[in-house]
């Protein structure tokens, strides 16, 4: 069952109370990082009251390439354009040697995701095309806006930007269903990224790493449901190679912990 905050009241209130957001440094979040040594930032959005509190505040309003995060957007707007018929029609990834063995396969939104699968993501933006694909980033007022003339490269390679700021906002509409969407296609990409479950609770989220496997910017972002209430978080960090790639949801998971927002005891699957 849905929360309630998420059926009561309307877009400009949650407009406002986003838009209205303070920010407060924690301390819990910046050990985190230190004891880490890694260089990046984390924002989480308290979407009841718009309370925005993290690490490195001027590096959480810097805009970065979203990589794989993007398929939370790509997935909503392929599925208004027709691109697929849902998150579980399969989708040919093209045949060719890709980075990894496990993207070498047709498959739909719904598994694509969970490996983060480029290739089929790339050819969902293909059957959208690059004047549908714009209008839909325009319509979610995502990041910068500009998605260039690469339809199938603008988020892995620019000149798409996002902070993360603009991510928990994105994130926290998407959550509560007051994106500019249809209803059921929020709720279907709404139940791909949902990571894990329990009595009173879900934890949703999406890494990203621009450069894969080499030196860029990792993400992982998403949004905790918990006892009534909702959090939008993200993370972005600065990776220097492949062994820094578990470290952006560790870190992540264990500074939701540090805020009283995830159990500590649950670890990344």
């Amino acid at each position: 069952m849905r929360s309630a905050w998420l059926v009561i009241g309307a877009t400009a209130v949650l407009g406002m109370r986003l838009s209205a957001a303070e920010w407060v440094e924690s301390a819990a979040a910046a050990k985190a990082f230190e004891r880490e040594e890694v260089s990046g930032t984390f924002v989480v959005l308290d979407v009841g009251s718009g309370q925005l509190s993290g690490h490195d505040e001027k590096r959480a309003k810097t805009r970065y390439v979203p990589a794989s995060t993007y398929k939370i957007p790509n997935t909503l707007i392929g599925l208004q354009a027709g691109s697929v018929k849902s998150v579980d029609e399969v989708l040919p990834y093209g045949g060719k040697p890709q980075s990894f063995e496990a993207w070498e396969h047709d498959m739909s939104l719904r598994d694509a995701i969970k490996i983060s699968c480029v290739p089929i993501y790339q050819e969902l933006a293909r059957r959208t095309g690059l004047e549908v694909m714009q209008a839909g980033v325009t319509k979610l007022g995502y990041g910068n806006g500009d998605i260039g003339t690469k339809v199938d490269r603008f988020w892995l390679d620019g000149p798409l930007k996002i902070s993360a700021v603009e991510q928990v906002r994105f994130l926290a509409r998407l959550a509560a269903g007051e994106l500019p969407f249809p209803p059921g296609l929020q709720q279907a990409t709404r139940d791909i990224v949902k990571l894990e479950s329990g009595e009173g609770w879900a934890l949703f989220g999406k890494s990203g790493w621009e450069n894969a496997p080499d030196p860029g910017i990792g993400w992982w972002v998403g949004w905790v449901e918990n006892r009534g209430k909702v959090h939008a978080f993200a993370l972005n960090m600065d990776m220097n190679g492949a062994g820094d790639a578990a470290k952006r949801e560790a870190l992540g998971r264990e500074i939701l912990a540090a805020m009283g927002l995830l159990e500590a005891s649950r670890e990344p699957s």
